[in-house]
């Protein structure tokens, strides 16, 4: 099993939907084919900025039957695939392989929350349905499932979890995590970062893949932001993540799942609108959007 697949710029797109949560095939075509032009080093469907968590099953596999079409084999797919139950879970691992993803992400999705037991457990049910490689979703903001370091070292000892996909630490040391979490797993374990305003950050200190919403969006500038990072470019990273800075600002005020549609909407790329209950941002944050954006694209919302 090759973890490479977990190296680099992975970028997560929204789900084109109706309010109903039916999935637009062509409009979702057209988004990933942006980022196959633009060099993305994977691409990220189903992730929770791809609403994999308000989309009905028969609709997740209507979205990467879509995907594996548009995408063709020149990108690396990597599947969402969270859901309650364990055996759902397995379902949508084998849904995902069959229908042609690459590799699997996982999210410990949760209403009751598991115990540590009850993660590994699941997840080693999991690796056992599929032969393709895993990344672990550590995403407790949405999960409300906190991984410890030594759970995270476990899991990468079990057959299939090649990765893991982190959020950014409170404390800011990444080097620190970064070798303490690079102690526990083996040589060959991936671990990645996300949080968008993070990429530079991450990168320069040597995580192996960074995984972004604004990526799925806007993959030219966030491709050039990271390879500087991945290049120890730190000059020219801190350059370019100054001109990112307002768009950082929105996104952690009011989301980047919110903040991209208000970019597809901008950019006219027929992404549709939030699943509800979620809304829109408003007129006037839409406007500081397009101005952020704006100093990304030479002054085009």
């Amino acid at each position: 099993m090759s973890s490479a697949i977990f190296q680099g710029l992975s970028a997560f797109p929204l789900t084109p939907a109706s309010p109903e949560g039916r999935v637009d095939a062509d409009a979702l075509g057209r988004l990933l084919e942006r980022l196959v032009a633009a060099g993305v080093d994977s691409i990220g469907l189903l992730g929770s900025t791809g609403i994999y968590a308000y989309l009905e099953h028969s609709e997740r596999r209507r979205a990467l039957a879509a995907a594996a079409e548009a995408v063709a084999g020149r990108t690396p797919l990597i599947v969402g695939i969270g859901a309650l139950r364990t055996d759902w879970t397995q379902e949508l691992a084998r849904d995902a392989e069959m229908r042609g993803a690459d590799a699997l992400l996982l999210a410990p999705v949760s209403y009751t929350p598991p115990t540590e037991e009850e993660v590994v457990a699941h997840y080693e049910a999991v690796a056992e349905a599929t032969g393709l490689p895993i990344c672990v979703y550590n995403n407790p903001g949405t999960t409300h499932v906190v991984f410890s370091e030594d759970l995270l070292g476990r899991l990468s000892r079990v057959a299939r979890i090649a990765a893991v996909k982190m959020p950014l630490p409170r404390d800011g040391d990444l080097k620190g995590e970064l070798a303490r979490l690079r102690a526990l797993a083996p040589g060959d374990f991936q671990i990645g970062y996300s949080g968008d305003w993070g990429v530079a950050p991450a990168l320069l200190a040597g995580a192996d893949a960074f995984y972004s919403a604004i990526a799925g969006i806007l993959p030219e500038p966030m491709l050039a932001l990271a390879r500087a990072a991945q290049g120890g470019r730190a000059d020219e990273a801190a350059a370019l993540d100054l001109a990112f800075q307002p768009l950082w600002a929105l996104c952690r005020a009011h989301g980047g799942l919110r903040v991209s549609y208000a970019i597809s909407r901008l950019l006219e790329l027929e992404a549709g609108e939030p699943p509800r209950p979620l809304r829109p941002l408003s007129a006037s944050v839409t406007d500081e959007v397009a101005r952020a954006i704006g100093q990304l694209t030479g002054g085009r919302a």
